[in-house]
């Protein structure tokens, strides 16, 4: 069976043209999602990969339609294979049912893993030369040497609560346990 999703971004938006071109291009049961690609809980997504079975295919009118990264896209894609299905983008001229189609999917997927490992090198990097000038990352701590001193000598003492504890040092409780 070949199954068309749609998506549209905005509820005033309508699938109308992707219904259209995924029926003119075979789709014989269509699904639709009124919602950001950026949002992973997509329900009819969700229902139309529940019910893959091998053979089957699913088709989009363009690959940003289905996913909202190219991360996002080879995820859904690797899905819907363990499914034993295909996937299709009539605009990307992507087939994963031909071994062309899966050729290209795989260039894809390579080039995101190289782009995704240089990202993680440039960060790393960036980093190191941020220590070398002094500079550390994260949040700044909330309680100074001296206060966490003072935080355990309250603590032992056991004249004041932890709740209250944290209020006159305004920090939260698991600060002040932690302390």
């Amino acid at each position: 069976m070949i199954f068309g999703y749609a998506r549209v971004s905005t509820a005033d938006q309508t699938t109308n043209a992707q219904n259209d071109a995924l029926q003119a291009a075979g789709a014989e049961r269509l699904f639709q999602d009124s919602l950001s690609g950026a949002t992973r809980a997509r329900p009819q997504l969700e229902t139309l990969l529940a019910q893959l079975r091998p053979g089957d295919v699913v088709m989009v009118t363009k690959y940003d339609r289905l996913a909202r990264s190219l991360r996002d896209l080879i995820d859904i894609v690797e899905q819907i294979g363990a499914a034993g299905a295909g996937f299709r983008s009539l605009a990307e001229d992507i087939d994963t049912t031909t071994p062309a189609g899966r050729l290209v999917f795989h260039v894809f997927g390579s080039i995101a893993e190289f782009e995704r490992a240089r990202i993680a090198e440039r960060t790393r990097e960036g980093l190191a030369a941020a220590r070398k000038r002094g500079r550390v990352g994260g949040r700044p701590v909330a309680l100074s040497p001296e206060a966490r001193a003072e935080v355990r000598r309250m603590r032992e003492s056991g004249s004041q609560t932890v709740a209250e504890i944290a209020r006159i040092f305004k920090v939260s409780r698991s600060t002040i346990l932690r302390a």
